[in-house]
């Protein structure tokens, strides 16, 4: 699977529709966390691909939140995207805001990645150093278990992402802090490149 979108066209197209800065950051570290996954799944050619999927996958949402997943294709559409890439964008939100079932191992990833990017970044904002990089899976079961914290992250979703990958939750987990780990510099730099506060 190929793109015709770099890296750059793809964040222009998404702070088109988003301005927030969290959204912007949010895309930026599911990218960089499904191109952690193309290479650790063997697919490194399509690494490119994996990753717009994942900046892209929630250019609906800010504008149009009732309509996510569902005003996407149009958004996308209008810039051209491949019908594949506007497929997996649209299946992360299945049984939620979508009726498109995740195929692809990408989509599978992409759809148990978004939410636990989210619970994983808060739970390193609370930590002394404020980053990833010293996250242990221990410590980030424990703030999945307590429902009180980072309450909309849906932990029903993570756990239904890591059961269609046929991966334990600590599984699922332990490579997504490895994800993370692996951008959380670059997305640091690049959002203060935007003038943008992380």
């Amino acid at each position: 699977m190929k793109t015709k979108f770099n890296h750059q066209e793809a964040l222009e197209l998404l702070r088109k529709y988003n301005q927030q800065p969290f959204h912007i950051l949010h895309g930026l570290t599911v990218e960089g966390c499904m191109r952690w996954f193309a290479r650790d799944q063997g697919f490194e050619e399509e690494e490119d691909f994996w990753g717009i999927a994942g900046l892209l996958h929630d250019i609906d949402f800010e504008r149009y939140p009732e309509e996510h997943c569902r005003k996407a294709p149009e958004l996308l559409e209008e810039a051209k995207a491949e019908p594949e890439l506007i497929h997996a964008v649209v299946s992360h939100g299945y049984g939620i805001c979508s009726q498109v079932e995740p195929e692809h191992p990408m989509e599978k990833i992409l759809f148990a990645v978004d939410e636990l990017t989210g619970l994983i970044g808060a739970a390193a904002k609370m930590r002394p150093s404020g980053s990833v990089m010293d996250m242990e899976v221990k410590s980030l079961k424990k703030k999945f278990k307590d429902k009180r914290f980072a309450a909309g992250c849906s932990r029903e979703i993570i756990s239904q992402g890591a059961e269609m990958l046929g991966w334990s939750l600590e599984e699922l987990m332990e490579k997504s802090i490895l994800a993370m780990r692996s951008c959380e510099e670059e997305i640091r730099r690049e959002m203060e490149d935007l003038g943008l506060k992380a």
